[in-house]
């Protein structure tokens, strides 16, 4: 009996050792996943794809991970950063910002990463650019509302995004054939990453560091910037805009975007009986052609 004893205690004792290991084995896939792998020498180009009304933080968050990323064993910084847009006229940004941009479409380096902002509506040239470029890119990434410019050029169409969410209805209802992820902080799909809004494209310029040179590296770049926010190791981590809020009477929201308008001052049309109130006069356009998508009941 004393050898079975032995026996079976040795086999608890393996078993004590394996799982660990096989939780671990189990685990990996996922972190693999996706990984890309950056040129030994010359650093990635990343094109920053700019319009008048470019969101600041869109596309300053990801150039400053991107600026700020360092790999050990690289004497170089790993990222080349520069803008792209249809022309060089000079570019307003929200807010007033300036910027003249280093190349056009025409001229633009051949980029291995781009990064789409929210912005003004992009020209036919514009979404050819992107169509044409992204054959070649790892990553070709949109953050808020820079994800209506890339499902324009049709390279979404039949996969997942997400978007800003105060757009999330006019998104779904411009592009049926895109299925649209709530509360996603954000979507990847191959070569094709779409990022929630304003902050959330750190987080996915935070992974795209990951899928190039791993955890340890986009830990210690948001590490460098006190970046704090979690959301690039889980992209399902934007659960709070998974739901909807509700319009109330003593809290009406817009019914195309969602946001708080103030009865006071804002636009407001009659239907069915009911009156709804707008953030802007372009809002209640949007509703006035088709109020039936945006009442539910």
């Amino acid at each position: 009996m004393k050898p079975r004893s032995n026996s079976k205690q040795a086999t608890l004792t393996l078993l004590a050792l394996l799982i660990p290991v096989a939780i671990f084995i189990a685990a990996a896939p996922t972190e693999k996943t996706g990984s890309l792998k950056p040129p030994d020498k010359d650093p990635i180009p990343v094109a920053f794809l700019i319009s008048d009304g470019a969101v600041v933080i869109d596309f300053c968050g990801p150039w400053e991970v991107f600026q700020d990323t360092m790999v050990p064993s690289r004497p170089d910084m790993p990222f080349r950063l520069y803008t792209v847009a249809e022309t060089k006229k000079p570019i307003r940004t929200s807010g007033g910002m300036q910027i003249v941009p280093d190349y056009t479409i025409a001229d633009a380096p051949a980029p291995k990463v781009i990064v789409i902002p929210a912005q003004s509506k992009p020209s036919e040239a514009v979404l050819e650019w992107i169509r044409k470029s992204t054959k070649t890119t790892d990553v070709t990434m949109s953050v808020c509302t820079g994800a209506f410019v890339l499902a324009k050029t049709g390279l979404l169409s039949g996969k997942s995004a997400t978007t800003f969410h105060s757009a999330f209805n006019s998104f779904a209802m411009e592009f049926p054939d895109i299925q649209l992820k709530r509360g996603a902080r954000f979507v990847e799909n191959g070569n094709l990453a779409t990022a929630g809004g304003l902050s959330s494209g750190i987080d996915l310029a935070l992974r795209v560091v990951e899928r190039y040179f791993g955890r340890d590296v986009a830990q210690k770049t948001a590490y460098n910037m006190e970046y704090q926010g979690q959301g690039w190791m889980n992209s399902d981590s934007n659960s709070v805009y998974a739901v909807a809020p509700v319009s109330t009477a003593e809290h009406p929201l817009c019914p195309v975007c969602g946001m708080d308008v103030d009865p006071k001052i804002a636009a407001k049309s009659v239907y069915k009986g009911e009156t709804y109130y707008f953030c802007s006069g372009e809002d209640k356009k949007t509703f006035d052609a088709a109020p039936d998508k945006f009442v539910t009941k």
